[in-house]
């Protein structure tokens, strides 16, 4: 199994009706911002260990690092709901940043869906951000008004199917089959990561079989649209140097099949004032463990 080079310590923070896990690594002393990783959908804070590991000794030094499980995965625990929102995510952000990071500049990263979250929060809160990193989030593709009553209708749907049971997440037998089905997402993961990863992402249940660490409620459709004009005003307004950096693997043509492609992306980020682009190679989308090494270098860089 992978072994682990710099161990976290672990806070339960009250927030907005939730006990928040929060891993925090480094310097907690330490007088430049502190950086906080949000992580994806179906994804928990643990997952960045790979990238804490491989940041160089001077920059972890010096640095103060957390990462929390957002509400509904991880060890985080409060109220079940049947069906998660974006603006939530913000919230709790908004939140935690008060209680661990009062009156500072941090430093934001977010992956995937954390990538959106923390697109949209630098734009609401720019004067709390100092440097920003997007990796994977690429947002949805653009929708129109007509689609307004079929989205509604899914929703509906899917909550029923919640209720029911028949729209739940698979348990496996023990964590080696965990740890299978991670490396057959991801084919560059190596085994021993795989193998640490299965026990911080399932747990054993009641049954005795590892449960996915996340709720069943995140695969129900947002009832929203995603209105691309109301996302470009939000970019408008980051102000802070942005970083977004993307897998040669291209997963956003992979999961759209063309009904949103990298050039929309690119064409939306014309908003951000302040933007650098990378791509790092040899990469699928959970790049931070394809390629730790080189986004940690990537990272220290631009955070420099």
């Amino acid at each position: 199994m992978y072994q682990v080079k710099r161990f976290s310590a672990s806070h339960f923070v009250p927030l907005r009706g939730h006990h928040y896990h929060v891993q925090e690594w480094g310097n907690p002393q330490s007088p430049h911002p502190p950086l906080v990783l949000a992580h994806g959908w179906m994804d928990v804070a643990a997952s960045w260990q790979f990238m804490i590991d491989a940041f160089s000794a001077d920059f972890f030094q010096q640095r103060r690092v957390l990462a929390a499980d957002w509400r509904g995965y991880g060890l985080t625990t409060g109220p079940s709901f049947d069906s998660y929102w974006m603006p939530d995510y913000l919230g709790d952000l908004d939140e935690l940043l008060n209680q661990m990071c009062p009156d500072q500049k941090i430093d934001l990263v977010g992956h995937s869906m954390g990538g959106n979250v923390v697109m949209m929060y630098a734009g609401a809160r720019p004067e709390r951000i100092r440097r920003l990193v997007n990796l994977e989030g690429f947002g949805l593709s653009a929708s129109r008004p007509s689609q307004a009553p079929g989205r509604l209708g899914q929703w509906l749907d899917e909550l029923q199917a919640l209720k029911k049971g028949t729209l739940d997440l698979k348990a496996y037998p023990d964590s080696a089959s965990v740890a299978k089905r991670l490396m057959k997402t991801n084919q560059r993961l190596s085994q021993d990561k795989a193998e640490w990863l299965a026990t911080h992402w399932a747990k054993p249940n009641h049954q005795g079989e590892w449960q996915i660490l996340g709720e069943a409620a995140h695969k129900v459709v947002n009832p929203y649209l995603f209105r691309v004009d109301e996302v470009l005003e939000i970019y408008k307004r980051i102000q802070s140097p942005t970083l977004v950096v993307e897998a040669s693997d291209d997963s956003l043509t992979q999961w759209w099949k063309g009904k949103f492609t990298l050039e929309e992306f690119h064409e939306r980020l014309k908003s951000v004032a302040d933007l650098k682009m990378a791509t790092l190679q040899d990469a699928g989308h959970m790049l931070h463990h394809d390629q730790a090494e080189a986004l940690a270098l990537l990272l220290e860089d631009f955070l420099a």
